[in-house]
């Protein structure tokens, strides 16, 4: 099918936003952090991969949205047996959640057990509070919805499948430790080639008059191991958030640029975090290449039409 020649997403003309030399530590690779407004500003909470592949959140502020200063130290996290366990090999792709009067971070613990999603908490990004880890291994790509559905808190994850393959799942808790009442809500490989072989929530889903908007990736390989992450949308229902109203056809980002085309991998757009602000703009905050740190915009009508028209 075509399409008209018309982006719904516009590319920050500044991107990238951060790199590895605005780094107070050296890094090879800042990106797919989580976002979020706090206090007037902007607060992003980094993946940073420094140069022995050891990985490091870091929270960074903003006026603007877009010109970023970085802590000079990463975020204190567990030193205890029970949490190294479970993460020694690393920690990645932190997710923010505004939530009945705190911060909720999602993020994806590495180890030779599997990957497990884990939770902490915040009021003021100064001092955090580790909640612990929330699935069994494998699983991943989990973020928190703002808001409980019928009494119920809410997340969208990604069991991992066979030969890296995964869709999008929702889970209920009524304590944020215990998940269940799990359902598949949008699979890979029926919409497109554009998500053969994978897809994965990205931001926390955003509540719109249509429905849950949902900013996701989504991956199909051109080679053997040789994936490209695209950005798309979907609106669910907002009572059954296992039921998708409308999804988009067709990709809202796919790597173009330079900064997305080449990098520690190749071809990566990656969405962990996304800002509404008054005027119905969107900020979408993404990693380029798994190095850098971009944004690009959109107007929320415009996202929630690509669902229904793109």
């Amino acid at each position: 099918m075509l399409y008209p020649n018309v982006e719904i997403v516009q590319r920050y003309p500044g991107n990238p936003i951060l790199t590895p030399s605005d780094m107070p530590v050296a890094a090879s690779g800042i990106y797919n952090s989580g976002v979020v407004r706090h206090n007037g500003r902007y607060v992003m909470l980094c993946r940073v991969e420094s140069i022995d592949i050891s990985n490091y959140f870091f929270v960074a502020t903003s006026d603007d949205g877009y010109h970023f200063t970085v802590s000079p130290q990463p975020i204190p996290l567990p030193q205890d047996e029970a949490y190294r366990k479970y993460t020694d090999e690393m920690i990645y792709d932190p997710r923010i959640t505004p939530l009945e009067g705190r911060y909720y971070i999602t993020f994806a613990a590495h180890s030779s057990y599997g990957v497990r999603i884990a939770l902490m908490s915040t009021q003021d990004f100064e001092t955090f509070e580790w909640m612990g880890f929330i699935s069994e291994p494998d699983n991943r790509n989990g973020v928190l919805f703002p808001e409980k559905i019928e009494g119920l808190y809410a997340r969208l994850d990604r069991p991992l499948l066979q030969n890296d393959q995964g869709d999008i799942w929702v889970s209920y808790s009524p304590d944020l430790i215990f998940w269940g009442r799990s359902e598949c809500v949008a699979t890979h490989g029926k919409h497109g080639t554009w998500h053969w072989q994978k897809i994965g929530a990205g931001a926390a889903p955003i509540k719109t008059d249509q429905g849950w908007l949902v900013i996701f990736h989504a991956v199909h390989i051109l080679a053997r191991y040789h994936y490209v992450y695209h950005l798309g949308a979907m609106l669910l229902d907002p009572e059954n958030p296992a039921r998708v109203i409308a999804r988009a056809n067709a990709p809202i980002l796919s790597p173009r640029e330079p900064y997305e085309r080449v990098g520690l991998t190749s071809n990566v757009a990656f969405t962990s975090g996304a800002v509404v602000e008054d005027d119905g703009e969107v900020k979408i905050y993404y990693g380029g290449a798994d190095t850098v740190q971009c944004v690009a915009t959109a107007r929320l009508e415009d996202l929630i039409r690509a669902c229904f028209e793109r």
